[in-house]
């Protein structure tokens, strides 16, 4: 089955495609000729997810799903959440993220909050046949005091699973998606995907 999926990133393609499997072909809008900004105007994760694939869907008219992601950290209220990607600003990169994220975390320590807490959340948004249907996938963990590892993206240097002594960008992509809010995500998806029938 080709679905498409609403992302410019290639390390999420390839994670979600590794998460899915053989049996579905992800389609990037890129290779559609769509190359504009995909709008993500939400407050909330699941605004986001369910934003972007409708405007998949109004485009094209196709099967796909898109996903928002967001690091909710304890110390800082839940904070930045649905605003993760731009933490810092939104023409900035994961390493100002990243930069902002532990100076953010600096000043809650000398506040008394000290706990280090966090996790990665996870919503999809699938629109097939003109129905939505939506997955979600949580990671627990907490972040670590300094940047560590060279895989993955995003906060990955930063945040050590539950159970673990490594960052997510200190173990495999195989290892990373087992355990990941978003392979938890993308494998309900597959699963939903899997038991439809045939006829679909």
């Amino acid at each position: 089955m080709e679905i498409i999926f609403a992302t410019g990133n290639t390390h999420k393609a390839v994670e979600a495609q590794k998460a899915l499997g053989d049996s579905f072909t992800l389609i990037m809008p890129k290779e559609l000729g769509l190359t504009e900004e995909i709008p993500e105007n939400g407050d909330t994760l699941q605004a986001n997810a369910i934003e972007k694939a409708e405007y998949l869907w109004k485009r094209f008219g196709k099967n796909c799903f898109a996903d928002d992601t967001g690091l909710e950290v304890d110390a800082l209220g839940g904070a930045p959440g649905v605003y993760s990607a731009r933490y810092a600003g939104p023409d900035k990169g994961s390493e100002a993220n990243m930069t902002k994220l532990l100076a953010e975390l600096e000043a809650a320590a000398k506040r008394g909050e000290t706990s280090r807490k966090a996790r990665f959340r996870t919503v999809v948004a699938l629109i097939l046949e003109g129905e939505m249907h939506l997955f979600n996938g949580v990671l627990e963990g907490e972040i670590a005091l300094q940047r560590s590892g060279s895989e993955g993206f995003g906060y990955d240097p930063l945040f050590i699973p539950d159970g673990y002594t490594k960052t997510l960008a200190e173990i495999s992509l195989d290892e990373k998606n087992a355990i990941s809010h978003r392979g938890k995500a993308m494998r309900a998806l597959a699963e939903f995907l899997r038991c439809l029938p045939k006829a679909r």
